[in-house]
């Protein structure tokens, strides 16, 4: 993710002059995935690999028919892209939990203000953005003259996932069955596990004055000083597999009339804020607590929850099947660079009275009772079994790394590798998260990190022979290669998403095409090797947040999230317990890492 600036222009203006994301040819598609599987793999898996991409390539091989349908599919009138039906699978066809899994959080600097006067003012930076993204004003997002789509700007506000038993679905503005900008004027409050619905709107459409957000806030936390029964807490139902919740959703519909109007309430509601009764006890409890802390109090099938703690603290948590990184920077930074009373101005807010304020209320019958108990004791459980560290370098940033004459990400990353090396014996795929929204529609790209230049470098670190001048050379070609891949992605010269829909064609349309089984080559080590990650990497910067952070994407897989800035450096690790003594060793190896690399690198400059 790459912080950026807005230029002239309405919102969404440049949105049909932006390029389509480019379609790699396959034969580029399989070069570059044996390129990218490559380092990972023993000689005979390298050759196994070899072979089924050769019968893939055959030209009467499976990879060109399903290649020739997704050529098709990119040419076909209203697609906007040939990624337009892999997204959805993607984050919409997920059937585990998304409370963890998928949902992340951004901790926000600390205001010193209190926690009502705090959760008032994001309400109100909040409302003064989508007064402006409604009537289009504000500017298009350029990067270095690069215009960026700003499609997902449309599911800020009123987005909500919906559980579906096969397919998750959005319920969202700006869509056919709800055109234009939202027309809602509540958002949801949770206090102490009870949800209320808070008008922020007026009856004439201005927005609240802060003071009367503040006496409207009072009022939920006076209204919910009484915690409900933990079983009747609803939203522990959203941190559900999504089939689970589906039919439990099913079942809160057909249990009582009232409870399709509290859904209502909820799915159509602007954005959630949770108020907490609690401080956390440290940073990391902080970032654990926005990450997956619960007690009722989050619906994280919404797209924007603002967390505010009983001292203030704050940050968000996001939903991400239409959301990513670079558009909550975007909207923090609108956020948190100017301050609350400006919004509130700016935004045309009046002061009318306290806000009208409803609990929201599910009628639940003895076997919903279970299953929200059930659900809240899974996920506790769930949570508990998850590790996590936060790890700061006040003594470096990406000035430091610029100095010294490499790229900052490149220069993490190849610490990221140094680190694992050491911590766990090996190196493994490591997945990098690339920003594309240059392209109508762009979203990101899967990066992979291991290289042979990454490889060479590491194994030169730890080896007695190799002397300083070596090792620079190994750090340099590493980093530089590092750069090179993480443009091919930015061009849209990438291998991963590519061959994967077309597995995705196979599997949703492999009969009629005649590619009635699964290609072996998605069988191969090569590609199974490639995906299965060790490290899952992505990046935050901003100068409104301390730590960004997600959870880990498989058994054995460290999260790595982390806010690269010139004059610091934080990082947030997540990880199964499995694997805790593995991430704490590769945090502490981290620390090691960076500092072998500055000393090799400024030897250099004195030697000079």
């Amino acid at each position: 993710m790459k912080n950026s600036q807005g230029t002239a222009g309405t919102t969404f203006s440049l949105e049909d002059s932006l390029p389509r994301v480019p379609l790699p040819t396959l034969e580029a598609s399989c070069a570059r995935f044996l390129a990218w599987c490559a380092p990972l793999l023993t000689a005979d898996e390298r050759a196994a690999t070899e072979a089924e991409v050769a019968a893939f390539l055959e030209p009467d091989g499976p990879g060109r028919v399903l290649h020739a349908a997704l050529e098709e599919y990119d040419a076909t009138e209203g697609v906007h892209s040939w990624l337009d039906t892999f997204w959805p699978y993607r984050y919409l066809g997920r059937r585990d939990r998304i409370a963890l899994n998928a949902n992340f959080f951004f901790l926000f600097q600390d205001s010193g203000r209190a926690q009502v006067e705090r959760a008032a003012g994001l309400i109100a930076g909040a409302l003064a953005h989508k007064r402006q993204l409604d009537q289009e004003l504000v500017p298009p997002v350029v990067q270095r003259g690069v215009p960026q789509s700003m499609v997902q700007n449309k599911f800020l506000f009123s987005a909500t996932r919906i559980p579906g038993v096969r397919q998750d679905t959005v319920r969202a503005p700006y869509s056919a069955e709800r055109p234009g900008p939202s027309d809602a004027r509540h958002i949801v409050v949770f206090s102490r596990g009870g949800m209320f619905r808070l008008d922020v709107f007026g009856p004439d459409g201005a927005p609240h004055s802060l003071g009367d957000l503040e006496a409207g806030l009072r009022a939920v936390m006076k209204a919910g000083a009484e915690p409900p029964a933990a079983d009747t807490s609803v939203g522990h139902l959203t941190t559900m597999a999504r089939a689970e919740w589906a039919t439990a959703r099913e079942a809160l519909l057909a249990c009582h009339p009232r409870n399709a109007e509290a859904l209502e309430d909820v799915e159509s509601a602007l954005f959630c804020v949770a108020l907490e009764d609690f401080a956390p006890d440290s940073i990391q409890d902080a970032c654990d607590e926005l990450l997956y802390g619960d007690r009722g109090n989050r619906w994280f099938d919404k797209a924007v929850t603002f967390i505010v703690f009983a001292d203030g603290r704050a940050g968000i948590n996001v939903e991400h099947c239409e959301l990513d990184g670079t558009t909550i920077l975007s909207f923090t930074d609108a956020l948190l660079g100017t301050p609350a009373e400006e919004h509130s101005r700016r935004s045309g807010a009046l002061s009318q009275g306290q806000p009208a304020l409803e609990p929201i209320v599910f009628e639940l019958d003895d076997a919903l009772r279970a299953q929200v108990r059930a659900a809240a004791d899974a996920f506790a459980a769930y949570g508990e079994a998850t590790a996590t560290r936060t790890v700061s370098f006040a003594d470096f940033g990406s000035s430091a790394a610029k100095a010294l004459g490499v790229s900052p990400d490149a220069f993490v990353q190849v610490a990221y590798q140094l680190a694992h090396q050491r911590a766990k014996g090996h190196l493994g795929a490591t997945y990098e998260s690339i920003a594309t929204r240059q392209y109508r529609n762009g979203r990101t790209e899967a990066m992979r990190v291991v290289t042979p230049e990454m490889q060479a470098f590491v194994t030169a670190m730890d080896d007695p022979a190799a002397d300083a001048a070596t090792r620079r050379g190994a750090l340099r070609a590493a980093a530089a290669q590092h750069v090179a891949r993480a443009k091919d992605c930015q061009a849209g010269q990438v291998p991963e998403q590519h061959l994967w829909e077309l597995e995705l064609i196979q599997r949703r349309r492999g009969a009629e095409l005649g590619v009635t089984e699964q290609p072996a080559l998605y069988r191969t080590p090569g590609w199974l090797t490639m995906r299965d990650d060790y490290l899952s990497t992505s990046s935050a910067p901003s100068v409104n947040i301390q730590y960004f952070g997600f959870g880990s994407t498989s058994s054995r897989c460290i999260g790595v999230a982390y806010v690269l800035l010139p004059d610091r450096f934080n990082v947030y690790l997540s990880t199964p317990q499995a694997v805790a003594g593995q991430m704490e060793r590769f945090a502490d190896e981290l620390g090691r890492a960076l500092e072998e690399m500055r000393e090799l690198l400024a030897s250099e400059r004195s030697a000079d």
